[in-house]
């Protein structure tokens, strides 16, 4: 398989951050047709199409839009996730900066479908470059009457889109700490189901609302022009994956940057679009950084597919594949990815708020070659108590990495503590 670009075909193009420049190659065909489908029509389609949310969960999309309420008793909300903090991922970025008519298309025919009356683009305050291509579609598409009232000339289909610019915060990234940052609070989580409702039933100011990830909207006007079954035909070689996935690759690449494959791409086949390892390759962490990390033989066989990848032993995550040579000091990787998680705690639960910061005490004690016996056992009794029990996936992003690094490089971490050094470039060392 080579590189399919579906979402990023026209990127290069400068005229495509324009609505005529949109328009002239099939942009807003996808709208134009939704706008005389029944809503439930919609909504089967994303079904059929087996479209997954692109954020890192991959939970099918269509689970979210049939469980929005279908009689309107209240105002409905539409919310797209732009924070994006995963560390090595920036495909939303560049789909803002450079595709910015998919996002608004995308969650205007998601707004129709649900009966949302408003819209949220809760975009990463450092993202300045992509808030102003943003806010420059969304001010076409006004003018042109593809937002506001009776869009595109249907009565009484009005929806208003909003750019709400975020802190830099992490944590935001999690759905629900979102909304209470959007409402004005303070970034942390809410409780989930069974606890509380889905937010599809009580979410935005305890509203009906409908959350997705850019990269999961823009793909919405292909899948309702197109077709859903020619949508879902893509990556129709995975068990359970279809479309195409934008993976932000990066670390030891002769060229870093973000790359559109199909599901069923062999991993090894997206790092050689990347123009393949620069140097030998050790590692390779293929969802961002709280992704368990592979070794050199999984990632020679693992397929790009969310069932295949996590048989391989990660996941697809976020898709911010980072390749790693044998330069890399695997301790000192996980003692950094430590720091970040730590930092990034809201300080909610105690599992992640003490837990993180204990693994980055002990990582930072081997690394300082000061580790004592039982230190690395220690780290993943810490990070096995965090694992599954803090209030949001923070800590399970933070347990993940430490746990996977341990597993496949544990002859690294015990080299550490018994010299108080690394055993990269031991050679050279012991010479």
């Amino acid at each position: 398989m080579a590189e399919y670009k579906l979402l990023l075909e026209h990127s290069h193009d400068s005229a495509f951050r324009t609505l005529a420049g949109y328009r002239a190659t099939g942009g807003y065909a996808g709208l134009t047709k939704a706008i005389e489908m029944e809503r439930s029509a919609i909504v089967d389609a994303v079904k059929a199409s087996g479209l997954r949310g692109r954020g890192g969960a991959g939970a099918p999309a269509a689970l979210k839009w049939g469980g929005m309420p279908k009689e309107k008793k209240s105002a409905h909300y539409l919310i797209c996730n732009a924070d994006e903090g995963e560390p090595g991922t920036f495909k939303d970025k560049q789909l803002l900066e450079t595709c910015p008519f998919e996002l608004v298309e995308g969650m205007t025919i998601a707004a129709y479908a649900v009966q949302a009356d408003s819209g949220f683009v809760y975009i990463r305050g450092e993202f300045m470059d992509a808030a102003k291509s943003l806010r420059a579609a969304i001010d076409e598409a006004y003018a042109a009457g593809l937002l506001g009232k009776n869009i595109a000339g249907k009565e009484g289909f009005n929806f208003d889109l909003y750019i709400h610019c975020g802190a830099g915060s992490y944590e935001c990234g999690e759905e629900t700490a979102l909304m209470s940052s959007l409402m004005g609070e303070r970034g942390m989580p809410r409780l989930k189901f069974p606890h509380a409702p889905f937010p599809v039933i009580k979410g935005v100011w305890d509203l009906p609302t409908l959350i997705h990830n850019v990269e999961s909207y823009s793909n919405v006007p292909y899948i309702i022009d197109r077709g859903a079954e020619w949508w879902a035909s893509l990556g129709a070689s995975t068990k359970n994956s279809r479309g195409t996935k934008i993976f932000s690759v990066s670390g030891h690449v002769n060229k870093p940057g973000n790359y559109e494959i199909e599901f069923g791409t062999p991993l090894m086949e997206l790092i050689e679009l990347a123009g393949g390892p620069r140097g030998t390759m050790k590692a390779c962490i293929p969802g961002g950084s709280s992704m368990p990390i592979l070794d050199v033989e999984k990632t020679k066989t693992a397929i790009i597919g969310y069932e295949e990848m996590m048989a391989a032993g990660s996941m697809v995550g976020s898709g911010g594949c980072m390749v790693l040579n044998d330069t890399t000091d695997i301790v000192r990787f996980a003692w950094r990815t430590a720091i970040f998680y730590a930092n990034e705690s809201c300080g909610k639960c105690t599992p992640c708020r003490e837990g993180t910061r204990w693994m980055v005490q002990i990582l930072e004690r081997i690394v300082q070659g000061k580790g004592r016996e039982g230190d690395v056992d220690m780290l993943v009794q810490v990070a096995d108590q965090i694992d599954g029990r803090s209030f949001c996936p923070l800590g399970d992003a933070a347990a993940w990495p430490i746990k996977g690094m341990v597993k496949v490089f544990r002859e690294e971490f015990d080299y550490y503590v018994a010299h108080g050094h690394s055993m990269v470039g031991r050679e050279a060392v012991l010479a």
